[in-house]
């Protein structure tokens, strides 16, 4: 059985303190290894790290700006010290990253227990015209050794349906997809979430701000676009184990041992035309009939 422990941690930043909020996030993860010793990946919200405070301020002006960091850099460094020392797989929200050529993103990251950046994503739909971060390019999926490929993803992506498909195209079997929501639209999400899951046949973790910061209401939904976990809105930790074989009976049999959108779509999906995407859908490497082959 391969298997991923998780603990997705709903909390909160110290508003516009950079280092108050580092203490606090790794003592969190120091005590999630303590408590739940068997977890293998610890993730958070989106931004923590950066310190953003409440949605209607009031704010330091070019607060993106300030905080800002290069990717490897100071931040990264700490993070990959972080999990040498937990032997922790990291998915540490994300940050607002500044290029070589000046422009800011907002990057999602995962860092091995060796204390490597193995993935960096960039969010290709930052939430506008809010947010003021250069949108993203390209999608990423990294690749834990004997567990299975996971796919990052940010907030707003959510709202895409071509965001998890294209993840689940690359492969990944579990999507983390930290999030920083403190708005009523929060149904809508948890309603993609699951949507996403189910029509992609992958796990979905979707890790929001707890209360003031965000509303909360953080979930773990499996590949039949099942409720695993939900959080309330204050500070909680959702412990889960993954089970990523069940990603490969979801996708073989069926959800609900019925549907099966994936296998669907990579028989014949490439003979359907895309106009919209300039082609048609192209079998994923990964694929394979129900007979095997």
């Amino acid at each position: 059985m391969r298997t991923l422990a998780i603990a997705a941690l709903q909390t909160t930043p110290v508003p516009h303190d950079t280092e108050a909020t580092w203490t606090r996030f790794a003592d969190q993860v120091r005590a999630t290894r303590e408590l739940f010793p068997h977890v293998r990946l610890v993730t958070v919200p989106e931004l923590l790290l950066a310190a953003e405070g409440p949605l209607l301020g009031p704010a330091p002006a070019g607060w993106m700006e300030q905080v800002a960091t290069t990717v490897p850099g100071p931040v990264t460094d700490r993070l990959c010290a972080l999990a040498v020392e937990t032997g922790l797989w990291l998915v540490p929200g994300s940050v607002f990253e500044r290029a070589e050529d000046g422009r800011v993103f907002n990057t999602a990251l995962a860092i091995s227990p060796e204390g490597e950046i193995v993935a960096r994503y960039r969010k290709v739909f930052p939430w506008q015209p809010y947010e003021k971060a250069t949108p993203g390019t390209g999608f990423t999926v990294f690749d834990i050794p004997d567990v299975g490929r996971v796919g990052l993803a940010i907030c707003y992506d959510g709202s895409f349906p071509e965001t998890v498909r294209q993840l689940a195209w690359l492969g990944a079997e579990v999507v983390i997809q930290p999030t920083l929501t403190t708005t009523r639209d929060r149904e809508m999400e948890l309603v993609c979430a699951r949507a996403n899951a189910g029509t992609n046949q992958v796990y979905v973790v979707n890790v929001n701000a707890a209360a003031p910061a965000g509303v909360g209401q953080s979930a773990v939904v499996d590949p039949e676009g099942t409720v695993r976990q939900q959080a309330g809105h204050g500070e909680e930790a959702l412990v889960d184990v993954l089970d990523l074989d069940a990603v490969t009976r979801v996708r073989r049999y069926g959800s609900a041992g019925i549907n099966r959108p994936w296998t669907q779509l990579a028989r014949y999906g490439s003979t359907v035309e895309l106009p919209m995407y300039g082609g048609s859908f192209r079998t994923p490497d990964w694929f394979k009939d129900e007979d095997g082959s």
